[in-house]
């Protein structure tokens, strides 16, 4: 299943980024609040070792609960993979698609972003 894209839902809040490039390491995840279809909503942001940096809601679609275990706190598998904290699905980083877990196959929502002066924006 290929992750949903809202890119024509988003609008962006007084033209602030979400977050300083500097602020997400290579390898780290970070959470931020981002208008998506005129609502706050919170996201989580992921930047790779190659430095391309990605965007999802902070939902697992197995049980519309929050990704992190703690706001903004991230567990992470040995092999990389994102975590749900509260039924353990595991989401590779680049698709956001459920490898392992209740809703294998399934895929987080992106939400398009992009990197400019510094920072990380939501595109579109």
């Amino acid at each position: 299943m290929a992750p949903e894209d809202v890119s024509e839902a988003l609008t962006q809040a007084a033209g602030a980024p979400l977050l300083a490039l500097d602020a997400l390491a290579p390898g780290a995840f970070a959470e931020v609040e981002g208008l998506v279809e005129g609502e706050a909503e919170s996201l989580v942001l992921h930047r790779d070792a190659a430095g391309d940096v990605r965007a999802w809601l902070n939902v697992c679609p197995h049980a519309g609960r929050r990704l992190d275990w703690a706001p903004g706190q991230f567990l992470v598998s040995k092999e990389g993979l994102l975590v749900c904290a509260v039924h353990g699905a595991s989401f590779e980083t680049v698709g956001g698609v459920c490898e392992a877990g209740p809703c294998r196959g399934e895929a987080l929502r992106a939400v398009p972003v992009e990197v400019r002066d510094g920072a990380v924006w939501l595109a579109g």
